[in-house]
């Protein structure tokens, strides 16, 4: 099949004029938060997203925007906009989500990332791609800055996502290197918030709905392995500064939030929030679990005009709660509805 042609790139918006923004898997939870707030300030957002994991209901409300629209497409295979900027976030971000299908996991990760690194180079446009905390696997050293190159298991379940995100950022900074593009590159650790799917398999969507639901909150190991929870809209600040930042900063650059809990302690905060009488149960811990995940987010702060996050895990914890709530009810309506 030939190449699609090459397209002509519009000149660089100026300052203060809307910019034609792609979200690649904007349809997700970090993605559709994302658009929001690009949208909320005056820019044009295309969404592009396959609904693997993403949801039509993500963005509903959506609907009737002049500025905002969306293409069902897989980024592994090729494709032509014409845009300004591109944020990457299109790929399964769950354990459950890219070990179900880790050919096709790595293949976003890879061919994906090419070809919206291809559409960046031939529209001359700026480049954001969400790299991600697994890059440094179970980490020898603690906190984790951006210096520290990993301890991943390269062919470990996990590795699908772990080394295809490696790979995603090498391709990025090659790129930049061999061709001049514009790139950012952010490693994003545990984000939770509304428009989680509740049934990922990630941690905080995991208690908050298990509590919800009145089912025993499932703890993976022993519970003292660590881990440090954003708020979604933290990192989505978080992401639009880096991207907007025009200092010739590039990145990688945790962004993340620097509290760091036991899973024990986290469910217990659930617990305080939703239902203080859920009960915690142990289980096997899965393959490859890192056992501690902290970021160091001192270059984020210098760089990112002092940039850190600012919702503390208890009202997070409250926002979230508040949409699973609305979703588990809405679902048992239709459920009755339909048995009726």
């Amino acid at each position: 099949m030939p190449s699609p042609p090459p397209t002509v790139p519009k000149a660089r918006p100026r300052c203060g004029e809307p910019r034609r923004v792609l979200v690649t898997g904007g349809a997700g939870f970090v993605g559709s938060h994302l658009v929001d707030a690009l949208l909320k300030r005056g820019d044009e957002v295309i969404v592009m997203d396959n609904f693997f994991t993403g949801s039509q209901r993500n963005l509903e409300h959506l609907k009737g925007n002049p500025k905002f629209e969306i293409i069902r497409h897989d980024i592994v295979t090729p494709f032509l906009v014409e845009i300004d900027e591109v944020y990457h976030l299109a790929c399964p971000a769950s354990p459950i989500h890219y070990k179900f299908n880790p050919v096709k996991t790595i293949k976003t990760n890879v061919l994906g990332t090419m070809n919206a690194l291809g559409l960046a180079k031939r529209c001359k446009a700026k480049f954001l791609l969400t790299s991600t905390s697994e890059v440094y696997g179970d980490p020898l050293e603690h906190p984790q800055t951006e210096s520290y190159w990993g301890n991943v298991n390269p062919i470990g379940e996990r590795a699908c996502y772990d080394e295809g995100k490696r790979c995603a950022e090498t391709l990025a900074f090659d790129y930049h290197r061999e061709h001049g593009l514009e790139i950012r590159v952010a490693r994003i650790f545990n984000t939770y918030g509304p428009r989680m799917a509740m049934d990922d398999g990630r941690v905080v969507s995991n208690f908050v709905a298990q509590a919800l639901e009145g089912k025993p909150m499932t703890i993976y190991g022993d519970g003292t392995q660590t881990r440090s929870f954003q708020y979604v809209s933290d990192l989505v600040a978080g992401l639009i500064a880096l991207m907007d930042n025009d200092s010739g900063f590039v990145g990688p650059v945790n962004l993340g939030n620097p509290g760091e809990f036991t899973m024990l302690e986290l469910a217990e905060k659930v617990r305080e929030v939703v239902n203080p009488n859920a009960e915690i149960v142990f289980c096997e811990n899965t393959s490859d679990d890192p056992s501690r995940r902290k970021p160091d987010i001192s270059l984020a702060k210098e760089k990112l005009g002092g940039w850190e996050p600012k919702v503390k895990l208890e009202d997070g914890l409250k926002l979230m709660v508040e949409d699973f709530r609305e979703r588990i009810e809405d679902k048992r309506a239709r459920d009755a509805a339909g048995g009726r």
